[in-house]
């Protein structure tokens, strides 16, 4: 029986990680399936998926694209590959390990229980992340409190990457519409869902700094964030936002 559940895991050079996060994804104790988004990874990580596919041939789905072309563009390929194959629970997450695959069961069964949007949140209870050193800390922590005091949205990780959607929430979004494409994409489609009255829901969780392979974080993607987010605010004025049923 094909699952309801779908993870979708952007790569790009992640031969250290693929692997080992595709086989963890697939021994949960609830099926999920996973749909790889891979940007002609240099290193090969799309070989790694193709010949996992021969093990995983049901559940296991991979989309290459032409190049780098950034994470919102990413995550919006499988959003509309994820509608068009009637999955219920969509969930994004990192394939380096920051995010710990066990909560996947956790976001799901948030958004079974009543939530349209679950997001993996690393400040909820205090902060909860590992191995990061104090300046990004810092720099996380006071980029969700800045996009907190320009949306006005009651969510405590703006940012945040790891997260479960129900089908109806991204059915009620415009993607072509989204606008920013970096990491400043995550916050775009949480304001969004925000504003259409989806009940968001935020779910505590232990963030790990990756241990293989190289960060993707640079200071154009942190200036997306500042000044994306003002440009989002000044737009949604002039939007229309129909309200979720």
């Amino acid at each position: 029986m094909t699952s309801k559940k779908l993870v979708i895991i952007p790569t790009y050079n992640e031969k250290e990680n693929i692997e080992r996060m595709i086989r963890k994804v697939f021994s949960l104790n609830e099926p999920f399936e996973l749909l790889i988004i891979e940007d002609n990874s240099p290193d090969g990580t799309a070989n790694i998926v193709k010949s996992l596919q021969k093990e995983y041939s049901d559940n296991l789905h991979i989309i290459e694209r032409q190049g780098k072309l950034g994470l919102g563009t990413a995550y919006i390929t499988g959003f509309k590959w994820a509608l068009q194959n009637k999955y219920e629970y969509i969930c994004e997450m990192d394939a380096d390990f920051s995010h710990n695959p066990d909560d996947l069961i956790r976001l799901t069964k948030a958004c079974e229980n009543g939530a349209d949007v679950a997001i993996g949140s690393r400040y909820i209870s205090g902060v909860n992340v590992v191995n990061w050193p104090m300046g990004r800390v810092l720099m996380s922590y006071y980029a969700s409190a800045y996009v907190r005091f320009i949306t006005r949205m009651k969510i405590k990780d703006t940012t945040a990457g790891f997260k479960c959607y129900k089908r109806k929430v991204l059915e009620a979004i415009d993607l072509d519409k989204i606008k920013l494409k970096g990491y400043a994409f995550q916050i775009e489609m949480k304001f969004t869902s925000w504003k259409l009255g989806f009940n968001i829901v935020e779910v505590p969780i232990i963030f790990t700094d990756r241990q293989e392979g190289a960060s993707k974080m640079s200071g154009g993607i942190f200036n997306e964030a500042v000044w994306g987010v003002i440009k989002m605010k000044f737009r949604s004025f002039f939007k229309k936002y129909k309200p979720a049923n």
